[in-house]
Formats: structure tokens, C-alpha cells, sequence
């Protein structure tokens, strides 16, 4: 069976949209049909040429997939379920959701809960799980709603937005911090009581510890901004870190941690046992209304209008999720 998908390669033409054989996907025991998936910022890293992220070409990106089983080999999932696969190797290291179709491992799949559709599941996607992740890893390290706000960073991208609306929903004073001065009035539909630059979290150059601002934080940015976010937690405060478009390095003092006696969580979607990824996705719908979800989608699109999307997801061009249509014609 031919199928389209939007191909990266090693070499030259390195990224199109191209006709695949069934023999062509990896092995595994689940063959989908895939309804939906969605622009992540690690697929725009695949797509980068020399980049040290794919581990294998050609490959398909797309870390995130939403359809219908079409074959299972595995006891537990029949034909025709409604399922999700997130994480694990899929669109990295094997072909993943950029397709109209994907074969992967029984154990990678989740049954997709009642009150969510194919679509809304790929709204809520990679960005939502990481989102709700974080706000699990919060709440483990005691971070609770309070008179002291919560600072979410890189607020306008996708777990950015996801996490703004999902805290404001659990009750949380929010401040959102971004880059974009024109997103403003987007993350305070969202939930976020005040909106900042970035600038606002800078600490005094010389200076180990800021002023005590957050009782908890999601970092979505890394780098400079984490560093900074750690300096002005509270006593007892909490950031759960998930993100490194503003970089890969952390430069900081132990005084957060001894002084202050904060918390870095490391927040993993990608290895997330089977178990807990079910059980987070089991209150996906409940924990996303359809009217939140709809705000955040950007736009939709097909297989050949990947590349373009990915390279705005590199230039920081995309507020919200870009849901993928496979096999929409365009």
C-alpha cells in the first residue's frame, strides 16, 4: 500500500513531501491510520540540516499522532480503536506522525478517552501532556494555589499556552513572560493575570539571588531565562523545566537550593512510563475543554505545507498549535 508523507533526508533535496511503501515503515505490532497530528518545536529541529537529533534517515517527523488502528497483533488493541501515540522514539529515531500512515510498538499506544476526538487530541498533543506533566511535578514538590503567582516562560508557544490556561483553570495566579509584545492580550484570554517581557526577569548582573517573586514556575525556555527564574523563586518554590529554545546550558549558584530551598524538576515526555502516560491522558478532556483548545490551534494544514510551518516554528513565528491534516489535499 502507497502512502504520502513529508520526508526529511541527510542529503539534498532534505526535506519534501514523497510517496512511501507499507514496507517502508518500522517494524511494530500496531498499523494506524493517522487522522491528525501536529508542528512541534522538536520536529523543526529534525528538519535542520547536520542537526544531532534524528537518529535515522530518511526519516518522518512528527513526535505526536492521533487515528484508527487499521492491524494489531496485540490482544488489548483491535481494529478500529480510536488511539494516541506521543513520545518514546517516534519521529526521531522511526517514522512518526508527518504520514498518512505509522506502524509502531503496542506499548507505545494510548486509548483515546471519551470526549476527545482525533483532532482535539492533537490540539492538546505533545505541548498539552508536557503541560499537564509539569503541572503534576508542581504540585508533587507542594506548589499550590496561592496569593504568590506562578511565572510561565515562553508563554506564547505551544506547552506555553497550554500550561498558562491549564493553571489558570487549577486556580493559579499566572504570569505569563514572552517575547512577543503583540501576544499579550492572547495569554490573558488564556488565564494569565499579568503579562511580562522578558526583560522583567532579569536579576542585576553580580547578583546570586533576585528578589523572591514565584511561588512555582514552568520553564519552557531553558538557558538564560531558567537560570534567571531560579534566582527569584520564593522560599520553597518549585520550577518544572521542560524547554530549551533559549538554550542547552544552565550557568547558576547552589544558593537557590540552599538558601532558598527550591526545587528544579525535570519534566520527561518522551520516556514517560506507558502507565502514567495513560493515566494523564485519561483526564485529558476533562482537564482541556473544547472552548480552551480551539483557541490555541493557529491553523490547519496539510502535508505539503509542512515545511513552511516548520520553518516558522524555527523563526518563532507560531502562537498556539498547527495541527497537521495527512491526508488533506492542498
Amino acid at each position: 500500500m502507497a502512502f504520502r508523507a513529508f520526508v526529511v533526508s541527510a542529503e539534498p533535496p532534505a526535506a519534501q513531501l514523497s510517496e512511501l511503501g507499507e514496507e517502508e515503515l518500522p517494524p511494530g505490532n500496531v498499523l494506524i491510520a493517522v487522522a491528525w497530528s501536529a508542528v512541534n518545536y522538536k520536529d523543526a529541529m529534525v528538519s535542520v540540516p547536520g542537526n544531532k537529533v534524528a537518529r535515522v534517515f530518511p526519516l518522518v517527523p512528527g513526535v505526536d499522532l492521533a487515528g484508527t488502528v487499521l492491524e494489531s497483533a496485540a490482544p488489548a488493541i483491535s481494529p478500529g480503536d480510536l488511539v494516541v501515540v506521543q513520545g518514546y522514539d517516534l519521529g526521531v529515531a522511526r517514522h512518526g506522525g508527518f504520514a498518512e500512515l505509522a506502524r509502531v510498538p503496542a506499548d507505545w499506544v494510548v486509548p483515546l478517552p471519551k470526549g476527545l476526538d482525533a483532532r482535539s487530541a492533537m490540539v492538546i498533543g505533545t505541548a498539552g501532556f508536557t503541560a499537564l506533566l509539569s503541572l503534576r511535578r508542581l504540585q508533587g514538590a507542594g506548589v499550590e494555589p496561592g496569593p504568590a503567582p506562578v511565572l510561565v516562560t515562553g508563554a506564547s508557544g505551544g506547552v506555553g499556552s497550554m500550561t498558562v490556561a491549564l493553571l489558570a483553570r487549577h486556580g493559579y495566579a499566572v504570569v505569563a513572560s514572552t517575547g512577543k509584545t503583540h501576544e499579550h492580550d492572547y495569554l490573558r484570554q488564556l488565564g494569565a493575570s499579568e503579562v511580562i517581557g522578558r526583560e522583567a526577569l532579569e536579576v542585576g548582573e553580580g547578583r546570586v539571588l533576585g528578589p523572591e517573586r514565584w511561588s512555582g514556575a514552568v520553564d519552557c525556555v531553558g538557558g538564560k531565562t531558567l537560570a534567571a527564574v531560579l534566582r527569584t523563586l520564593r522560599y520553597g518554590g518549585a520550577v518544572a523545566a521542560s524547554g530549551l529554545t533559549g538554550g542547552s546550558g544552565l550557568e547558576t549558584t547552589v544558593y537557590p537550593f540552599i538558601v532558598r530551598n527550591t526545587s528544579l524538576l525535570g519534566v520527561d515526555t518522551v520516556n514517560t512510563p506507558i502507565d502514567e502516560r495513560r493515566g494523564l491522558w485519561a483526564s485529558m478532556a476533562d482537564e482541556f475543554p473544547t472552548a480552551i483548545l480551539e483557541s490555541m490551534v493557529a491553523k490547519e494544514i496539510g502535508l505539503s505545507e509542512v515545511k513552511g510551518a516548520l520553518e516558522d516554528v524555527l523563526g518563532a513565528r507560531v502562537r498556539g498549535r498547527v495541527l497537521v491534516e495527512p491526508t488533506r489535499r492542498s
